[in-house]
């Protein structure tokens, strides 16, 4: 009985791998169809690999196809490389596998990614090529691939030892770090940093940057409709030692770090500006935006946006703020911190508060109340005053720290993201520039 079964199975095998052979035609009208014609990569540096992009082959003729033959037209030339149903093109056999079968209602995936060689130009280049399917039957099928290669300036562990100025066309690539030594100062003009996973800077010397923008060094998509460079934690963040002082920012950026800035405590002293921001952005960390200790700072003309720890908190010194938008709107957790937040201790020292100057300035966010102080020691300064702002706090009646304000309440019509052109939760996308109903205008850093 059982050697009966055996021969039905063997003979019912038989049958079934005669009909898959015959099932391939060499009819020139079954063709292969594909997810799409054109494989689009994101801009890609020069010499480092791309994210893996993915494509889909399928038959939906009546019969099998074979492919005698997949390559890329420019072969190795381009710096794609490519994966199908498993096989790499091999450079060696001219960037080509061969003999592949795709059988009737299948389907074969395909890989790609992109290393394009150095292009010898300032700006982002076309890498365009062709993927090919020579099909058995003499039909040849393709797939385009197309990118942007960027060449870049790799800097590793970089140590800055004396006074250096830096003015880049071209993006420079940070891994490990950047660290500006005691007794140095680096000057920084009209370039991008683009910081690898948590490297930033690390500053006891003097960072004087104007026109830059420092950010993750991801130029791909978590998803179709949202890029790296809009997600929060792509990389560290700049800290300002205690030997640290005199450092300027002006029109600069920082975005999607782990945090913003720090800066460590030091002699509090009318002739130790540690740190002066003007017409600067913080935006969209997953720490603080702006974290002071003991330090004397002057923040004007600057946004502080959307940060998962406070976007300005300062433990004591002297923090003076003119014409800032200080706006918490971090979309990814109910636990965020608040615009602004101050005290005059810290873990139990004494931290004096000397001044918290707050003018022309708007303080919102989600929640109800966006302004912090606390006054942890009677025995320390603790001075603060706010003048001509917008506050999303509970009102008081305080004349001496509260001048001229507009006490903003959640019943408000106009209130939270209503002030601001664009706060887009889904996609990411911020303009804190001010809506034409706002009731701030004259106040913070776009008005």
């Amino acid at each position: 009985m059982m050697k009966r079964i055996f021969l039905l199975f063997s003979i019912l095998a038989c049958l079934v791998a005669c009909s898959d052979n015959d099932s391939f035609s060499n009819n020139r009208s079954n063709v292969l169809s594909f997810s799409t014609d054109t494989v689009r990569l994101d801009t890609v540096f020069s010499t480092i690999g791309s994210a893996t992009y993915t494509m889909w082959v399928y038959n939906n003729s009546g019969d099998g196809i074979r492919i005698s033959k997949a390559y890329l037209r420019q072969g190795n030339q381009t710096g794609f490389r490519v994966n199908v149903d498993g096989s790499y093109l091999d450079n060696s056999l001219g960037s080509q596998v061969r003999d592949l079968e795709v059988r009737k209602g299948d389907s074969i995936r395909v890989f790609i990614e992109l290393t394009a060689p150095q292009n010898m130009k300032d700006v982002a280049q076309a890498v365009e090529d062709d993927l090919m399917f020579q099909l058995e039957s003499g039909v040849a099928q393709s797939v385009r691939l197309s990118g942007c290669a960027w060449d870049a300036l790799i800097m590793r562990d970089w140590v800055v030892e004396r006074d250096t100025l830096v003015e880049s066309r071209k993006p420079i690539i940070i891994y490990g770090g950047l660290t500006v030594n005691a007794n140095a100062t680096l000057t920084i003009r009209k370039t991008v940093l683009y910081f690898h996973d948590k490297a930033g800077i690390n500053v006891y010397g003097t960072l004087d940057a104007d026109s830059v923008l420092m950010r993750g060094d991801r130029l791909d998509h978590m998803f179709d409709y949202l890029p790296y460079d809009r997600v929060s934690g792509q990389w560290g963040g700049v800290r300002f030692f205690t030997s640290s002082t005199g450092n300027v920012l002006t029109n600069t950026e920082l975005r999607n770090g782990s945090f913003g800035i720090r800066c460590d405590s030091a002699r509090l002293a009318n002739d130790n500006l540690r740190l002066y921001m003007e017409r600067c952005i913080v935006h969209n960390s997953t720490g603080h935006g702006l974290e002071l200790y003991n330090a004397f700072v002057g923040i004007k003309d600057c946004q502080i946006t959307n940060n998962q720890g406070d976007c300005v908190l300062t433990y004591g010194g002297a923090v003076l703020i003119e014409g800032c938008t200080i706006a918490q709107f971090y979309p990814f957790v109910a636990s965020r911190g608040v615009a602004l937040r101050f005290f005059n201790s810290y873990q139990g020292y004494a931290y004096p508060l000397e001044l918290l100057s707050c003018e022309s300035t708007i303080l919102t966010g989600y929640a109800d109340d966006e302004l912090m102080g606390t006054q942890e020691r009677a025995d320390t300064s603790y001075n603060y005053v706010f003048d001509k702002c917008l506050l999303r706090t509970p009102s008081v009646d305080d004349t001496t720290h509260f001048k001229n304000i507009i006490w903003e309440k959640p019943t408000d019509e106009i209130q939270g993201k209503k002030h601001f052109k664009l706060i887009d939760e889904t996609n990411l996308k911020y303009d804190f520039h001010l809506d034409s109903l706002s009731t701030a205008k004259g106040m913070g850093c776009y008005r």
